[in-house]
């Protein structure tokens, strides 16, 4: 009698994951202003070189990917976790541009942890305040 239930529909198939506009364009805008800062600092206001455009094209890329990654993942990952990326992603970018400019490996690390640690208590109190 159940057996209706459990036949599926005609013409149903499985479809793509839908991304949203903001799912994709805010990873590309990330990634285009990490490029652009990176290749500006190398640069150091001479002549671009083809060196430091591969430098900031592909560390813009890098960002992009994992801020896209790290948006598709972000649901399935508890609160702790997910505040933990946020804070790596952003402790390692800003720790990355630091180091672009000069600074010792040191103080690029410790700016970096820094920056990463403050996100991860931003991130961790907005996802544990707004928790379903």
């Amino acid at each position: 009698m159940a057996a209706h239930a459990s036949v599926q529909a005609r013409g149903t198939r499985a479809r793509a994951p839908h991304h949203s506009t903001l799912g994709w364009a805010l990873p590309v805008t990330l990634g285009v202003i990490l490029g652009w800062y990176a290749t500006s600092i190398v640069r150091g206001g001479g002549v671009l070189t083809g060196g430091q455009l591969a430098l900031g094209l592909i560390s813009g890329a890098v960002l992009a990917v994992l801020c896209f990654g790290l948006g598709r993942m972000q649901k399935r990952l508890p609160r702790e976790l997910r505040a933990a990326a946020y804070g790596a992603l952003l402790g390692g970018s800003i720790g990355f541009l630091y180091s672009l400019s000069g600074k010792s490996v040191l103080a690029a690390s410790v700016l970096g942890l820094l920056t990463g640690v403050g996100m991860l208590l931003a991130a961790f109190y907005v996802f544990y305040t707004h928790e379903n």
